[in-house]
């Protein structure tokens, strides 16, 4: 079930973007009196298509639908009658092309911005910034930060939930500098904390980047009862049932969940003996965890949730909500911050600062596709936002083939009073597929490795 949801997640976060981006195209050619034969999603065989419009404009789904195009009266594509020279897209001045061009990455930042606008008019239930205990020796345990403190500000920004916390941080590790923190105590009393991350590891940071610093969000301590047994799992074939609680493995006592954890994932592939109290009775399973790669390490997995008390949990959600006015500026202000990290972190891949694993294909988009959607509508929607920006980013960057390859060409037009030789523009087009197909078989490589090795 999970991965028809997953790839029906990632078919609709596809076509969404692709229509948006593309529709960008075709409403500002219309508007420049550009006449657009073709629009169409996907590339290949069409499946689907109709004539609309007073052009008869051919709307088409094809086969493939990873991408599409929209496909306006040009002299390069083919002869244009004299009657429509005026509507052909290489007749339009220089500026009119450069706005054609535009609209595709412009129409999804407006998309990420709608979507940011409604969500934070609407609000979703966030966790609240609460710390839980920082790994010994770490950065976090070095700035003095304590289990149940609420982080207030970062660098006199107030924060609102843990995601909050979560993202700015991250922009701050890549700038490598020491971070001030204003937090709240469980005694309401006000601290000041030094987070140093001039030491932030960059080439780790397509981990999870808290963890680098030794931050974790603070939850109840769970007990060692078994909610829900995968099936098919280890733990079921080994006889574990839910409501059964976990006393001791192999002699050692435990005491909580995240004991458990780290018990079982010490022993991937060996034998382990769990004594269990079911009901009034205590017996003994004998388990075999499963291996799986993780972070290049082997971990043991039995396929075992733990049974959690909903309403403790609740307490540690609060709901995020603005008003109308204040949604869209903040929704402007995601966008845009999204959208430079972006360019910053490609900045980086370039220098060698930041290592290419981070560098993402369509295997792990389809899956955060299906994880996103599996948490509900407004994970997915952020999880769409993101992507939408990432488009728009992507295509804005001066490779030939992508619209910022265009935008490139017109830049040099401007400057040197006539259009680019045909001859400069195939060598660009050859130049910008060769990077294209290398970012591609880069991106997939990841996606792969990642699936693999964990």
């Amino acid at each position: 079930m999970s991965f028809v949801v997953t790839v029906v997640a990632f078919v609709v976060a596809l076509s969404v973007l692709i229509v948006v981006h593309e529709y960008g195209h075709y409403l500002v050619a219309r508007l420049c009196g550009v006449k657009v034969l073709r629009f169409s999603v996907g590339f290949g065989r069409p499946i689907w298509r109709v004539r609309r419009g007073p052009d008869r404009t051919e709307w088409v789904v094809a086969a493939l639908p990873v991408g599409g195009y929209v496909k306006m009266l040009d002299e390069h594509e083919g002869p244009v009658p004299a009657a429509e020279l005026r509507r052909a897209f290489n007749r339009q001045n220089v500026w009119r092309r450069i706005a054609i061009v535009c609209a595709g990455p412009f129409a999804n930042f407006v998309l990420a911005v709608v979507i940011y606008w409604g969500l934070f008019m609407h609000g979703v239930p966030e966790a609240k910034p609460m710390v839980g205990a920082p790994n010994a020796g770490s950065v976090a345990a070095t700035a003095g930060l304590q289990r149940g403190e609420t982080i207030l500000k970062i660098d006199g920004e107030p924060v609102a939930s843990w995601q909050d916390v979560r993202w700015r941080l991250l922009q701050l590790a890549v700038e490598r500098r020491p971070v001030r923190l204003e937090t709240i105590g469980a005694k309401g009393e006000i601290g000041q904390r030094t987070l140093d991350l001039t030491g932030f590891d960059l080439q780790r940071i397509d981990a999870d980047p808290m963890a680098q610093m030794g931050l974790r969000l603070d939850r109840p301590d769970v007990e060692p009862v078994i909610g829900k047994v995968i099936s098919g799992s280890v733990a079921e074939a080994g006889g574990l049932r839910a409501g059964d609680r976990v006393v001791a493995i192999d002699g050692t006592s435990i005491r909580l969940w995240d004991d458990l954890v780290a018990a079982v994932q010490a022993h991937p592939g060996v034998i382990i003996r769990l004594l269990v109290r079911r009901g009034s009775d205590q017996i003994e399973i004998s388990l075999k965890p499963s291996t799986e790669l993780q972070n290049g390490k082997p971990i043991g997995r039995i396929g075992a949730a733990p049974y959690v008390d909903t309403e403790a949990m609740k307490k540690l959600l609060t709901i995020v909500r603005y008003g109308p006015v204040s949604a869209l500026g903040l929704a402007a202000q995601r966008t845009w911050e999204t959208s430079a990290f972006s360019l910053r972190m490609l900045g980086k891949m370039v220098t060698g600062e930041v290592s290419w694993k981070n560098l993402s294909g369509p295997v792990t988009i389809a899956d955060y596709a299906g994880q996103s959607a599996q948490l509900g509508l407004g994970a997915y929607l952020a999880f769409l936002a993101l992507i939408s920006i990432s488009l728009g980013v992507l295509n804005l960057l001066p490779i030939p083939l992508l619209d910022g390859g265009h935008l490139l060409y017109y830049a040099a037009e401007i400057f040197k009073g006539s259009p680019v030789s045909e001859r400069a523009m195939e060598l660009g087009q050859r130049l910008g597929l060769t990077v294209l197909l290398f970012l591609m078989a880069f991106a997939f490589y990841n996606d792969l490795n990642r699936l693999f090795a964990g």
